[in-house]
């Protein structure tokens, strides 16, 4: 598949898997950002994007995001296919969880991106569902 994509800094690097059993492209800070403690910031990933209808983007943590003392506030991200205008940059929503303020770097990877097909589906409302229940949420442990 292929995707078009347009930068706003062109000085940073194109969206990269960096293996090559990697599943998601690395996002970098388009500019330094401070982020006070316990606060959120939107990091700029210098990147908007078309991609194909039937498709989207799920922007997730990288597994060394921690490290740098922020998680994304919202767990992930989800963007539409139609988030595609040529101002329609991605944003990280960056949490800093320390008790410092968090300075991330231009160009620092801070998080990914993959693109997933969607099965849109048709909801039908019932007063009953036919399965034996399993116990309630979190009943395996």
């Amino acid at each position: 598949m292929r995707i078009k994509i347009k930068r706003f800094d062109k000085e940073l690097p194109l969206p990269e898997y960096k293996s090559k059993g990697a599943v998601a492209l690395d996002l970098c800070a388009r500019e330094t950002t401070e982020i006070e403690p316990k606060k959120v910031k939107l990091i700029p990933l210098n990147i908007a994007l078309e991609i194909p209808k039937g498709y989207f983007v799920l922007l997730a943590n990288r597994s060394s995001t921690f490290k740098l003392g922020i998680t994304c506030i919202n767990g992930i991200g989800v963007g539409d296919h139609d988030f595609c205008g040529d101002n329609d940059e991605y944003m990280f929503p960056a949490l800093n969880y320390t008790n410092k303020k968090v300075v991330i770097e231009r160009g620092t990877r801070c998080c990914q991106m993959l693109i997933l097909p969607v099965a849109n589906v048709e909801v039908e409302e019932v007063d009953n569902l036919e399965n034996p229940d399993r116990g309630g949420f979190g009943s395996t442990g």
